[in-house]
């Protein structure tokens, strides 16, 4: 934007929004160290032992994939599940493409679960707030609940067929 002379640098720097990087990096860093902790690699040989049929190991990608994204940002779901998934459809003799399409659309979509799913989340509700409109977690849950839990149900039939 600078290059194109569409701001100065002074309003680049004033657009940078810290508060949002600042929460970004805690939950990276937080994904992180339950990545070396391995925690994620328990979830995923539970979900090897458990989930053998093609639908019932979809569902278990698309509901671990979903109910992590919920509380840790999608983005840094995506990037510690993609290699998991890979390596448990590959162990299993399944083709992966359908399975990381899985945690791609499940992330993004049930990151609209709660405020902390998604960075476009933090900033709605962040510039609420500076409006004067004040949108709690429980505010943002009630409405984005049921109409994740139907686009999750969609986008995964859609991935089954």
């Amino acid at each position: 934007m600078v290059a194109s002379g569409a701001l100065t640098l002074e309003e680049a720097y004033k657009a940078v929004d810290l508060d949002t990087i600042t929460l970004l990096l805690g939950v990276m860093i937080v994904v992180a160290s339950l990545r070396l902790s391995g925690f994620f690699a328990v979830a995923n040989a539970w979900v090897m032992a458990h989930a053998r049929r093609p639908l019932i190991l979809l569902g278990a990608v698309v509901a671990t994939s979903g109910i992590f994204s919920a509380f840790l940002v999608n983005d840094a779901i995506c990037l510690v599940l993609a290699p998991l998934v890979l390596e448990l459809t590959l162990a299993l003799g399944r083709r992966p493409v359908p399975y990381l399409l899985a945690v791609a659309m499940a992330s993004t979509l049930a990151g609209n679960f709660t405020v902390l799913g998604s960075i476009a989340n933090l900033i709605v509700v962040q510039k609420a707030g500076e409006s004067g409109v004040v949108i709690g977690f429980w505010d943002y849950f009630r409405v984005g609940a049921p109409l994740t839990i139907i686009t999750l149900a969609i986008g995964t039939l859609w991935l089954w067929l």
